[in-house]
């Protein structure tokens, strides 16, 4: 299952487990009919692909995507928490309004949160059933769960959380041998990223990474198929950077 798989970085870990054979619920708020061409993309890649309309931030919209999953393939062994939003205006946190800030939590912190907390407890009954049985969770984050960007606070916020979200599940579901990870993009190339393509532009030139190049959805897609193959598999409650070397401290 993967929340936001319809587009950016979501459609590009979508694409390279779809190469790997993985039956796949992808989930959007879009209407079927306006991704159409990109669940007959992923089908031609290999994959059995369903689509799941739902907004995650919305408590009756994430159990239907669990229904989907379960009515569609009767399991599931991964769930891929991408779906995120950034704030529809950059404002200084001096002028940030509580109505961007609870819209940015809502979809990119109590969603996952609690979609994580009714997959965990679906994923526990799977591996009781059935002692052979492999899952994991992996929340896609950003380089701003650490990075502070003062024109966004409830972004980099969200972020944050989401990273503590990870260290929590990770605890709770290590005695039943369920990995949760979370991987961590740089500055990538999506249509999130679109309306700052100049600025971004200067400062890779400029020597922002230590790779001086943008990222791509698919680096991330990589990451992630890494994850579910099961190649990190005692690597719990860890962080993947996948930006770069953004992030690492240089004089």
């Amino acid at each position: 299952m993967i929340t936001g798989g319809t587009r950016g970085i979501g459609l590009g870990i979508a694409r390279e487990l779809a190469r790997e054979g993985y039956q796949l619920v992808i989930n959007g708020v879009r209407p079927e009919r306006a991704i159409s061409a990109v669940l007959e993309e992923l089908r031609a890649l290999g994959s059995s692909c369903v689509y799941s309309q739902a907004n995650i931030g919305d408590s009756e919209d994430r159990q239907a995507l669990l229904h989907c999953a379960k009515r569609e393939f009767g399991r599931c062994n991964v769930l891929v928490n991408n779906a995120g939003v950034a704030p529809k205006e950059r404002k200084d946190v001096l002028d940030a309004t509580e109505e961007s800030y609870d819209w940015v939590m809502g979809i990119n912190l109590r969603g996952p949160y609690f979609l994580t907390q009714a997959m965990a407890n679906w994923l526990i009954a799977q591996k009781q059933a059935d002692s052979a049985f492999e899952g994991c969770i992996v929340n896609v984050s950003s380089i701003s769960a650490d990075v502070a960007s003062i024109n966004r606070g409830e972004y980099c916020l969200s972020k944050a959380g989401l990273h503590m979200a990870t260290k929590l599940f990770a605890a709770r579901l290590g005695p039943h041998h369920i990995p949760v990870y979370e991987v961590r993009p740089g500055i990538t190339a999506t249509d999130m990223t679109e309306q700052v393509k100049e600025k971004y532009d200067r400062l890779i030139a400029e020597g922002l990474c230590v790779q001086p190049r943008w990222g791509y959805p698919e680096d991330v897609g990589k990451a992630v198929a890494a994850l579910v193959r099961g190649d990190f598999a005692y690597s719990s409650g860890q962080v993947f950077h996948v930006d770069g070397g953004l992030t690492v401290p240089r004089l």
